[in-house]
């Protein structure tokens, strides 16, 4: 079978009068769909009444069950029934197989058997012409067929009523639905007075009532003894100054749909007594049977009253365009499958050509199919679940329009009224598209455009140029003469010679200018060019006004900004170059290595190559009174000026309290008095100082949170042991110590600063072993009794660039002679 949704991806779209039903077929297929669905369902609910009707028809005419199961088919729809009531009526009815010339008769020709006289279900089985089997059939097929025009569950209760009061002596049918918090909601009834009916029409959902009990169980209730009965349970339909017992006897029956069971019948009677094993039976099929018409019921909406309708559709009478009212049908499990159109407004016309109030009871989808393919199906729930009002994107389609093919274009709008929608669907004519697409281009491009008559004089502006002017409206626009005299006095003669050159030689023009506005100064645009007449002579000016004023604030912003970087490179450059000037004042470097106390000293100090600022890492090897040396590595935190002034400072005093004769500790705890009580409070520094006795070849050192000395002996590297101390500036209580370290003939010593071991993500203990290797084989490579230069250890520590200054004391005690 084929989809007819799947006909067309367009969007559908209301026809109005004249136009062609191009999709007509649609809504036959729709048709033809919903009967085999219901068909379907029917036949799963009832597949044992299927197959007793499958059995008669087998007996009466000997032929097989595949052709009684396709002579059911014919007769459902020859019929325009469920194949369900026409299983009920053919087995009350007994009619003969449906002959290929018989398929027009209709449905009189299967009309029920009347119920013979005395043939009611209660009477004794001896008493029903044909056994009980056929008096029962007889009773569904009548009312299966009755069942069939069935509109609302309060028709349903009166048809139970009529057919049931003499088949099991029924006075009164009730009809509950539960509701979603357990109580029951009486949905249709017979045989009880309207006030009684009003007192029960809602049932808390309490314990010790039957018809709960029958919906919870799924099986029937039957309710036969009114003392026991009343003791057990609350009897529904007993009212206030009724006779104690008015019903002795009742049943209530739950109704299956779609597996669940959500309807109880109650079938209450004035007659005492048990109902009989084929009252009860009867009573089973005929729930089961109207489980397919309750399940319509519950599957949509009531229509609305007969005032309420005609108020609607009068208004919607009067509306103009295409717009229609909808009620959601939901399927037993709650989804929206289709919806109801309760109102239409006359220009409104389906695929087959119906319109205005012909729409109103119709289904949406038999109106128009391919809606349920589209994205306003999606929209339109959104708007039910939300409340927010939908509005689809414009789409194009093509129709007859006085019998002329032309695009259209159509937006649709919906909005919930009460558990409805209200949908519209608004066509937009060709200049309003036109006159909208050009206010958002002129809104987006912040441009507005401007028209000179120069024959008339007359001029025409559109809104966005008096904005971006700042002009008022009401003033009018200006000639184009003029319109150098809106821009500030710098910017005015050079818009004035392009419009002049414009109006004398036709020349275009592009020209940038200032306004003042009363929102600030403005950076326009202006373009124009000229439209000349027959003789070439200019004789309209089109052009149009743009906005620059963001991108012109943006440019300043950036030109500020370069200009910002530049003057501060350039100040940092300067205080490079000052700080390096005064470092080298500061800390002469010596042309070749010197001797002191009998050692070679060789000196290296490289400055970092990144950045721009001057470090303060320094050194000092100065020979003692007495002849013992002094040797100092220390760093400065920090760069540039003050790190170089905090350097000098401690330098100076460092070597100034050794000469004076204070120890090595002692040196240390007065300069880390000083850095705390120096301008900046918070710089911090390290240091090593080591005094040398030539006599004894002994060498005292103190350090302050600096890395070790490394000692080569006999070419073996190995870092002297740290004595205590902490970081100088780090702490008001710092305790420092000394250790010592004999000297052999042919050691050597290097003094260093962080920057030759340390290195971005890697741990100092890595640095500290590449110093080792590395200056234990150059030690090895050159002979303990070469000084010389420290370059080659340099490059081979420091392949980069250099992130950090670094300062080195190379320190050899020479070899024994020969």
């Amino acid at each position: 079978m084929c989809d007819a949704r799947r006909v067309s991806r367009e969007p559908v779209v209301p026809a109005e009068p004249g136009a062609a039903p191009d999709i007509a077929a649609l809504a036959r297929v729709v048709a033809r769909q919903r009967a085999e669905m219901d068909r379907l369902r029917d036949l799963a609910a009832t597949s044992a009444v299927l197959e007793r009707a499958k059995g008669v028809l087998m007996a009466l005419t000997g032929c097989s069950p595949e052709a009684a199961h396709e002579e059911l088919l014919q007769r459902a729809r020859a019929a325009h029934r469920t194949l369900m009531e026409e299983c009920w009526i053919t087995l009350g009815t007994l009619v003969p197989p449906l002959s290929p010339g018989l398929a027009e008769a209709g449905a009189e020709s299967r009309a029920p058997s009347p119920t013979p006289p005395g043939g009611g279900a209660d009477a004794p089985d001896a008493a029903k012409p044909g056994g009980p089997a056929v008096t029962d059939a007889a009773v569904l097929g009548a009312l299966g067929l009755a069942l069939a025009h069935v509109g609302t569950p309060r028709d349903l209760a009166r048809c139970l009523h009529e057919h049931l009061s003499k088949a099991v002596g029924a006075d009164a049918v009730m009809l509950y639905h539960r509701q979603p918090a357990g109580g029951l909601e009486l949905i249709g009834h017979r045989g009880v007075d309207d006030t009684l009916a009003a007192q029960w029409r809602h049932v808390p959902p309490l314990s010790g009532v039957a018809a709960l009990d029958a919906l919870a169980a799924r099986e029937e209730v039957w309710l036969e003894d009114p003392e026991a009965d009343a003791k057990r349970y609350l009897l529904i339909g007993e009212g206030a100054g009724d006779p104690a017992g008015r019903w002795p006897s009742r049943a209530w029956l739950p109704v299956v749909t779609a597996g669940s069971a959500d309807v109880v019948i109650g079938v209450l009677r004035t007659r005492p007594g048990p109902f009989t094993p084929s009252s009860r039976e009867l009573l089973r099929n005929v729930a089961q049977l109207c489980a397919g018409r309750l399940r319509a019921f519950l599957a949509r909406p009531e229509p609305l009253a007969d005032g309420t309708a005609d108020v609607l559709q009068a208004a919607f009478d009067a509306l103009p365009g295409i717009s229609v009212l909808l009620t959601p049908l939901r399927s037993p499990a709650g989804e929206i499958e289709d919806y109801r159109i309760d109102a239409a407004t006359p220009q409104t016309v389906d695929v087959v050509g119906r319109s205005g109030r012909r729409l109103v009871g119709l289904r949406l989808l038999e109106c128009w199919p391919a809606i349920a393919e589209e994205p306003l199906w999606q929209g339109w729930l959104g708007t039910l679940t939300t409340g927010e009002p939908f509005e689809g994107e414009p789409f194009a389609r093509q129709e007859l329009v006085a019998g002329t093919p032309e695009l259209s274009t159509y937006s649709v709008h919906a909005a919930r009224l009460g558990d409805g929608l209200v949908v519209t669907w608004l066509r937009q004519d060709s200049s309003d598209r036109q006159e909208q697409r050009l206010a958002d281009l002129q809104r987006l491009g912040r441009l507005g455009w401007a028209t000179w008559n120069l024959v008339t004089h007359e001029a025409a502006w559109s809104s966005h140029v008096y904005a971006l002017c700042g002009r008022d409206p009401a003033r009018g626009p200006v000639r184009l003469q003029e319109l150098p005299d809106l821009a500030v006095p710098e910017d005015g003669p050079a818009l004035a010679r392009a419009v002049a050159e414009l109006l004398g030689e036709g020349k275009p023009f592009d020209v940038s200018f200032r306004v003042r506005t009363p929102s600030g100064l403005r950076h326009l645009r202006a373009v124009a060019e000229s439209v000349p007449d027959a003789e070439g002579v200019p004789a309209q000016v089109h052009g149009f006004l743009q906005d620059l004023t963001a991108q012109r604030s943006a440019e300043l912003a950036l030109f500020e900004s370069e200009q910002a970087v530049l003057t501060q490179h350039g100040l940092l450059q300067a205080e490079r170059t000052l700080a390096g000037r005064l470092q080298h004042a500061l800390l002469p470097l010596p042309r070749r290595p010197v001797r002191l106390a009998g050692l070679h000293v060789d000196l290296a100090y490289l400055p970092a190559q990144s950045g721009i600022h001057v470090g303060g890492d320094w050194y000092s090897a100065v020979e003692l009174p007495g002849g013992d040396a002094l040797f100092v590595v220390g760093d400065v935190a920090g760069h540039g000026l003050d790190a170089v002034a905090t350097m000098a400072q401690l330098r100076f005093t460092a070597k100034g309290m050794i000469f004076t004769g204070s120890s090595l500790t002692g040196a240390l705890t007065r300069l880390n008095t000083l850095l705390l009580h120096s301008r900046d409070s918070h710089g911090t520094a390290t240091m090593v100082l080591a005094r040398y006795k030539p006599a004894q070849r002994l060498l005292i050192w103190a350090q302050a949170g600096h890395p070790p000395p490394l000692l080569l002996h006999k070419g073996e590297p190995r870092y002297l042991e740290r004595p205590r101390g902490v970081l100088l500036g780090a702490t008001r209580t710092p305790v420092f110590e000394e250790a010592e370290c004999r000297l052999e003939p042919g050691d050597r010593l290097l003094l260093y600063t962080d920057g030759l071991v340390e290195r971005p993500g890697e741990p100092i203990e890595v640095g500290l072993e590449r110093l080792a290797g590395a200056a234990s084989a150059r030690t090895t490579a050159r002979g303990p009794d070469a000084p010389g230069s420290l370059g080659p250890l340099l490059a081979a520590l420091l392949p980069g660039e250099r992130r950090d200054d670094v300062c080195v004391l190379d320190i050899r005690v020479p070899p024994p002679p020969g």
